[in-house]
């Protein structure tokens, strides 16, 4: 990857995707951070990135520009850096959620070329879900923003009235599955098990239960009817499970997060 790369609002999704370009072979010289107290990015600058407390110090020499900002930071930001930005050579992406393309418009017209991103914190270890949209239909700069998300994870194209069902499953979603992992380990205690040891089963099990999905790309049931068998135990928990409305309870709190974002 050869275009030059900033990163405004450089914060933890900043640093995991600086680590993640890095870890890819992007050159440090390529990339460029900034944050309201540098200091945190130090590390980033002894390996060779540019760090600056300034955006508007970064841009001009930028071609990629994400930002990851609060959303009611979004605006100011926009409006500090438009002086410096050309329609012809910055692509911008904004890591906001609920931030929309026509609202970045508003601001900077609609000459340039925008995106919207939504990572989860499974970027920090290098396997996020990206959801990506885009104001414009432009196979080249998509597979450039696909390379930089790349670097954290997997990458999903998405029309743009679904990045708030996309923030809902897949960022927050995030959550969800941990507090069914915590109930899970709960569960493994009252059994028998200490806490360290249910962790561990508990971990592996899921991340083997979502590689089984991933590489035969089966539907859940498919794999569910491998392991229940006529008056099993599998089958009596699942039972119990759903009597007591964990499927249900499940959709709601997705649909009620959703709601939360309109």
């Amino acid at each position: 990857m050869e275009r030059r790369i900033a990163i405004l609002g450089c914060g933890n999704l900043g640093t995991a995707i600086l680590n993640g370009l890095l870890a890819k072979g992007v050159p440090a010289q390529h990339l460029s951070a900034s944050r309201r107290n540098p200091e945190a990015l130090v590390p980033f600058k002894n390996k060779g990135v540019l760090i600056s407390s300034s955006n508007k110090d970064l841009v001009a020499d930028a071609d990629i520009i994400l930002l990851g900002l609060k959303p009611y930071n979004m605006e100011a930001v926009l409006r500090e850096i438009m002086p410096s930005l050309d329609p012809q050579k910055h692509i911008l992406v904004s890591l906001a959620a609920g931030y929309t393309l026509s609202q970045m418009q508003e601001i900077l017209g609609t000459d340039f070329s925008l995106y919207r991103a939504m990572p989860n914190t499974a970027a920090d270890v290098a396997s996020s879900l990206t959801c990506i949209c885009s104001n414009q239909d432009h196979p080249a700069k998509d597979e450039q923003i696909d390379q930089i998300f790349k670097a954290i994870g997997e990458t999903v194209f998405i029309n743009e009235n679904l990045m708030d069902a996309a923030t809902v499953l897949g960022a927050c979603g995030i959550a969800y599955v941990l507090r069914f992992m915590r109930a899970m380990v709960q569960g493994g205690i009252q059994i028998g098990f200490d806490a360290k040891t249910a962790n561990t089963i508990v971990n592996q099990t899921v991340k083997g239960a979502a590689e089984l999905l991933i590489q035969r790309k089966n539907h859940p049931e498919y794999e569910i009817d491998k392991v229940t068998t006529p008056k099993g135990c599998t089958i009596a928990g699942l039972n119990e499970m759903e009597h007591n409305g964990f499927s249900s309870a499940l959709i709601k709190g997705i649909v009620s997060s959703h709601d939360a974002l309109n």
